[in-house]
């Protein structure tokens, strides 16, 4: 996500100030104008986004990190959206086909809920334990991630990208302050998260730092004394910039913001937060659903997934209540077998083995990107869940399924077929990676995410298990509907949280009466909730979209229906709001409906 021209010239007169007449020429002209600019829009989003460039395997880059707290930076970033957004509304639309129509409306959705998220003082929460910037420089300095360490430059890049995180540490210690007296904190269970992450990235010396990782990995190309050099910068940064800065924000955490931090848990108790929160809904779900409507649904959807375990529980034999049997999961000795970390890690790539010769009665569309299975690493490990890291644009880094395991002998397998599904194939790896290798697409729409439909789709896949060969194990088929019944719970606890002033203990008490999951991950998942207001309630919403649409296409067009061809629709156009996703399928199906008549 780059270019070769200053941030400052990027918005400049010649760029913003001359915004073209569209819809008075001809349809060539005019399909022309249209793709140079979604090409200009693509070019200056990157490089006003270089992070977001490093992990699109884009490496023009890799020596800038602009300061998103920044005031200059959020202004830059709103004269962006609002030059585009005026861009977008200037197009003719009758000359452009359906693609391009349809890129002509995600610009446009870009630019207004970007332009909105900007009304909002975001800066005044700078960090949290789950989802902040200090987390994603962590990962990046690992030397194992994005941030390339193959060439002189390379390390050049990341040590200037260093010197400029020192600024984000100082904006975020000032924004903390002026947070503070704002009425804008972290609540105080989530501080207490943070502070051990800082702790971690204060302890020195240089050499034994996260951030030195690089260091130890030299490529064979660089020079000895290029080596030698590097070392002794990096370490001086460490030791005498970036570490004493470390220290001062773990004891601000500690000492300052923490007794300032609120016992509320919920968005809605800092200015303004319950607008705030419903924006994040529209985001998060693409859809005009309010609050209530949600937790209407959740509670809907917790009943029916309760009936359902209900019957599991019955075939396996147990005798006790439901919540007797989330005890029973949890505290099975065969469900926790392991004692190394590795055997998690070769359990999952079992399953991808087991599963394997079944995907191609369900999918034409397959990735060319490879896939890896990780650990987490262990700075993070505590406070994460499992998630997926997407590949580079160009296929050559691989899509990573990461695992946090802090204890291994506490890890339970009763979800990891479902959890497979739903991270890796044919969840999150298969539809990311078929965006963006997806040359048909604009360039912005390869990496583009909404996460009501990425995330609907990777829930939409865990239901696909028993026709890829798993779910044999009633245990497992169990840990499918216990991981749909956590995303269920998810719209009424995250509703809970943030529109209607329920506690973190409220929360995490509905949560250990309607599922299995062990306390402890109870916990992190609600406390994830907390930091992330509106995200997780992007799984259901997705999930129930794309489910209903599969059912109302095999009713209407019967033996007709071709599972394969539906998935090729879903997944064909990339990430779309559920609303455009809804629109395309019907489309389809009428299209259908017609040859069959014909």
């Amino acid at each position: 996500m780059n270019y070769r021209i200053t941030l400052g010239l990027l918005l400049s007169a010649s760029l913003l100030g001359s915004l073209p007449v569209f819809g008075e020429t001809s349809t060539e002209q005019n399909n022309a104008t249209f793709e140079k600019l979604l090409n200009e829009y693509w070019e200056a989003y990157l490089e006003l986004h270089p992070i977001q460039a490093t992990f699109a395997g884009d490496y023009r880059y890799n020596d800038r990190m602009p300061n998103p707290l920044s005031i200059e930076y959020r202004n830059q970033l709103k004269r962006f959206y609002q030059h585009y957004q005026g861009a977008a509304k200037r197009f003719g639309r009758s000359t452009l086909n359906d693609e391009e129509r349809l890129s002509l409306d995600l610009l446009d959705w870009e630019c207004t809920v970007h332009l909105k998220q900007l009304s909002f003082p975001t800066q005044r929460l700078p960090l949290n334990q789950f989802e902040s910037f200090h987390l994603t420089i962590g990962q990046l300095a690992s030397g194992s991630s994005a941030q390339p360490f193959n060439t002189l430059e390379d390390y050049e890049n990341w040590l200037k990208r260093l010197e400029k995180f020192h600024a984000w540490c100082q904006s975020a210690l000032e924004e903390m302050k002026s947070g503070i007296r704002l009425g804008y904190t972290l609540p105080k269970t989530l501080i207490h998260k943070v502070i051990p992450q800082f702790a971690d990235l204060a302890s020195g010396p240089a050499t034994k730092h996260l951030f030195y990782q690089p260091l130890r990995q030299f490529p064979d190309s660089i020079p000895a004394h290029e080596q030698d050099d590097l070392t002794k910068r990096y370490a001086a940064l460490l030791n005498e910039t970036l570490i004493p800065t470390f220290e001062t924000l773990r004891d601000y955490l500690r000492d300052e913001y923490l007794p300032a931090g609120r016992t509320t848990s919920g968005i809605s108790a800092i200015p303004n937060g319950r607008a705030y929160y419903r924006h994040q809904i529209q985001i998060y779900t693409t859809t005009t659903l309010t609050p209530d409507e949600i937790f209407a649904i959740g509670e809907e959807e917790v009943a029916r997934l309760s009936s359902e375990m209900e019957k599991v529980k019955s075939q396996i034999g147990f005798k006790g209540s439901l919540n007797d049997f989330f005890d029973h999961v949890r505290n099975e000795p065969k469900l926790t077998p392991f004692t190394d970390p590795q055997q998690v890690i070769d359990n999952f790539n079992r399953i991808y083995q087991t599963m394997k010769p079944h995907v191609d009665q369900l999918f034409r569309l397959t990735p060319k990107t490879a896939f890896e299975v990780r650990r987490t690493e262990a700075f993070r490990e505590a406070s994460s869940s499992a998630e997926y890291q997407p590949g580079s644009l160009d296929g050559t880094r691989p899509g990573i399924f990461y695992v946090p395991i802090p204890e291994v002998a506490a890890y339970n397998i009763f979800s990891d077929e479902d959890l497979f599904l739903h991270e890796a194939i044919p969840g999150h790896h298969y539809q990311i990676s078929l965006q963006q290798e997806n040359a048909k697409l604009p360039h912005f729409r390869r990496p583009l995410w909404y996460s009501s439909y990425g995330e609907g789709w990777a829930l939409y896949c865990e239901s696909l298990g028993k026709e890829l060969g798993l779910y044999q194990d009633p245990y497992q088929y169990f840990g499918m509907l216990s991981a749909e019944m956590h995303r269920a719970i998810r719209l009424v606890v995250d509703v809970g949280l943030h529109d209607r002033g329920w506690s973190r203990e409220q929360a995490i008490q509905y949560s250990l009466d309607h599922e299995a999951e062990p306390e402890a991950s109870i916990i992190s998942e609600i406390e994830r909730y907390m930091a992330w207001p509106g995200q997780a309630l992007s799984y259901k919403i997705g999930q129930r979209m794309i489910i209903d649409l599969r059912g109302k296409a095999e009713r209407r067009l019967g033996e007709a229906f071709d599972i394969r061809t539906f998935h090729d629709q879903v997944l064909e156009s990339g990430c779309l709001p559920l609303t455009v996703l809804e629109k395309k399928i019907e489309s389809w199906i009428n299209e259908q409906e017609k040859r069959a008549g014909d």
